[in-house]
């Protein structure tokens, strides 16, 4: 039994003055084993943004499992872009790209998909499938294995964003490796479902987050995901301030089961 905590696409520099101070508070109040920011924590991947997003990093409670998002490739930097993209990143949020966190009951994997060479889509990166089905395959009996990343796996046609490349690939080898969670943002709206590629394939269970903080909404709230699992169920709970709120609160609660391990998961 136990917590995560899924934040998404804060975009420090376009974010909602005084949510993420509110954000710090109910996280630590949710007490969570491990929260995972999934990408985007900056707008253009400047140090007053990297700075602002540490801040935020500091006063969560418990294991915090970052992983970069195109916004946090220094876009207007080609030089930088090319040579050193992720410099800033590992300065500021920490020196591992594709950090792990496991507890007894829980692993977290993180995936970096952020392309320096394309301007926002992204792209599996085959030594990192390689080392995330590894750490997969050597799970523990028991753990909830859990694979973030920014960009989905999936994208629905109506978002106007560029399919991932190598998304096909890395969804069949992350299933049959044993991931029952992916978790991820960049569209900048929210979703929770079973999903496969194949009609009879192992279901993961994908959740992505919208936006946490940024004034950048396409339509949606501000929100997070809140993930509780026990004995094969997971509960997504999505938290949203709408409006002008400047705080969150419970808005969809969805449970899923996994009756059988190799079927995957399934919606209640």
């Amino acid at each position: 039994m136990g917590r995560i905590v899924h934040l998404s696409d804060l975009h420090f520099g376009r974010d909602r003055p005084g949510l993420a101070s509110a954000l710090a508070a109910q996280v630590r109040d949710l007490a969570p084993q491990v929260t995972v920011i999934s990408g985007d924590l900056t707008q253009r991947a400047l140090r007053g943004q990297y700075a602002a997003a540490a801040r935020l990093i500091a006063a969560l409670p418990g294991a915090v499992v970052g992983i970069p998002g195109n916004h946090d490739l220094p876009l207007w930097n080609p030089l930088a872009r090319l040579a050193w993209p992720f410099a800033a990143f590992r300065r500021w949020i920490g020196p591992e790209l594709e950090p792990m966190v496991e507890t007894a009951d829980l692993q977290v994997i993180g995936m970096n998909t952020a392309d320096p060479f394309v301007w926002q889509a992204g792209r599996v990166r085959r030594a990192s499938l390689v080392r995330a089905c590894a750490r997969l395959k050597a799970a523990r009996p028991g753990q909830l294995q859990v694979v973030a990343m920014h960009h989905p796996l999936d994208q629905p046609p109506q978002s106007g964003k560029a399919a991932m490349t190598g998304a096909r690939a890395a969804t069949v080898a992350l299933a049959a490796a044993g991931a029952d969670v992916v978790l991820c943002g960049h569209l900048h709206q929210w979703a929770a479902a079973p999903y496969a590629i194949e009609e009879n394939g192992r279901r993961m269970l994908c959740v992505q987050a919208g936006t946490t903080l940024s004034t950048r909404l396409r339509g949606e709230e501000n929100d997070f995901n809140v993930i509780d699992w026990q004995a094969g169920t997971v509960t997504v709970t999505r938290w949203a301030a709408p409006g002008n709120a400047q705080h969150f609160a419970p808005a969809q609660r969805f449970v899923f089961h996994q009756p059988e391990v190799a079927a995957g998961w399934q919606a209640q």
